[in-house]
């Protein structure tokens, strides 16, 4: 793949990364770091990428990683502000909020899944657990997701 190419497929990928981004980091200036990084060490790296087919995952994989490490870092920093949960664009707000209460383990494999239309399978690849693992994760996410929506006065009876 050349770098045009691998350009081209950031620039489609840009909202994927940034919903993927939102799920694990709350504040907005994480999200734009860990995108930014993630892109910076696929492009230096894009050579270890065997079949291109395979870029969006690799490419998850890696923003992943940068928000745990972002995450790791934010762990030993005194935070004494709150931040605002900031919904993506185009996205409901009260299912964002709710989404964002909901615990990680629970809270990616909804958004992978329901939200970026990855397959249980996969989901399980991006997140290296099992895929009965995943499934069980969506059963109880989806129950959480619901229960936060109805605790919430949101109305969502079908969520």
């Amino acid at each position: 793949m050349t770098k045009e190419e691998f350009a081209n497929q950031i620039i489609v990928l840009q909202d994927t990364l940034y919903r993927v981004s939102y799920s694990l980091l709350p504040n907005p200036f994480d999200q734009d770091d860990a995108v930014q990084e993630a892109v910076r060490i696929a492009l230096q790296k894009r050579a270890s990428l065997h079949e291109d087919r395979y870029l969006k995952t690799w490419l998850i994989r890696i923003l992943i990683n940068e928000c745990y490490g972002i995450l790791r870092k934010k762990k030993k920093e005194f935070l004494t502000d709150s931040i605002e949960v900031i919904a993506p664009p185009a996205s409901d707000r009260e299912v964002v909020e709710a989404l964002a209460k909901l615990e990680e383990r629970f809270r990616m494999p909804l958004v992978l899944h329901h939200m970026e239309g990855y397959s249980t399978k996969e989901v399980a690849a991006i997140l290296r657990v099992p895929e009965g693992t995943i499934k069980g994760r969506l059963v109880r996410g989806r129950d959480l997701l619901k229960a936060k929506l109805m605790e919430g006065g949101m109305g969502y009876e079908g969520a």
